[in-house]
C-alpha cells in the first residue's frame, strides 16, 4: 500500500476542517427538508483532484460527519458516506486535468465539470437515497427528492469554487519550461 505524504496527511486534516466549517457555517437553506445549498463540495472536488481519491475520500467523511454531530441530530451515514464517495470519486479523475503541471484551460475545466457532475449524479443520486432507503427506511419520494436537489446545487456550487480554485492552483505553479535560460 502507497504510504500518505505528510503533505497529504496535512492536507486530509486542513480539507476536513474546511469542509466543515464551510458546511456548517456557510450553508444555504434550501426549499426542500433537510437539504442544504453546499459550497465545501468545490473544495472537496479540487482537494481530491490534488491529492488523489483517499485524501478526497477521508475528507469527505471526516468533514461531513462533523457537520452532523456538530448538528445535534446524530450522524446521518448515508450521507457522510456519500460525500465521501464523491470524494474517492473525483480523486480518481485527477490524471484527466494538467493541474500539477500549472496548466487547466478550456479543456481542463470541461472535463473536471463533467467528471464532478458525474460524480455529484452517483452520490446523490443513487448512493446517498439508497442508503436512506436501507439504513434509515427513509420514504422513496422523500430522499430522491432530497437527493435531486443536493445534486444539482453540488453541481453548481462545485462548478464555481471548485473551477475557481482550479484555476487559481494552475495560475500558482511554475509552467514548464518557464525556468530556462534563453
Amino acid at each position: 500500500m502507497k504510504k500518505f505524504s505528510v503533505k497529504t496527511i496535512v492536507a486530509i486534516g486542513i480539507g476536513a476542517a474546511l469542509f466543515f466549517v464551510l458546511g456548517r457555517f456557510v450553508a444555504i437553506p434550501s426549499p426542500v427538508p433537510n437539504t442544504n445549498i453546499s459550497v465545501q463540495y468545490g473544495l472537496l472536488a479540487f482537494l481530491s483532484v490534488v491529492y488523489g481519491p483517499v485524501a478526497g475520500l477521508l475528507i469527505g467523511l471526516i468533514g461531513h460527519a462533523l457537520i452532523d454531530f456538530s448538528y445535534g441530530w446524530g450522524i446521518w451515514w448515508s450521507w457522510v458516506l456519500a460525500s465521501a464517495v464523491f470524494g474517492l470519486l473525483v480523486g480518481f479523475t485527477s490524471k484527466a486535468t494538467k493541474l500539477e503541471e500549472g496548466e487547466i484551460g478550456k479543456k481542463g475545466l470541461i472535463k473536471f465539470n463533467i467528471s464532478q457532475v458525474i460524480c455529484h449524479v452517483i452520490s446523490w443520486g443513487l448512493v446517498a437515497p439508497v442508503l436512506d432507503i436501507l439504513i434509515f427506511s427513509e420514504p422513496v419520494n422523500k430522499v430522491f427528492t432530497q437527493g435531486l436537489l443536493a445534486g444539482v446545487s453540488n453541481a453548481v456550487t462545485t462548478a464555481i469554487v471548485g473551477s475557481l480554485l482550479c484555476v487559481a492552483y494552475a495560475a500558482s505553479k511554475p509552467k514548464a519550461g518557464s525556468l530556462t535560460k534563453e
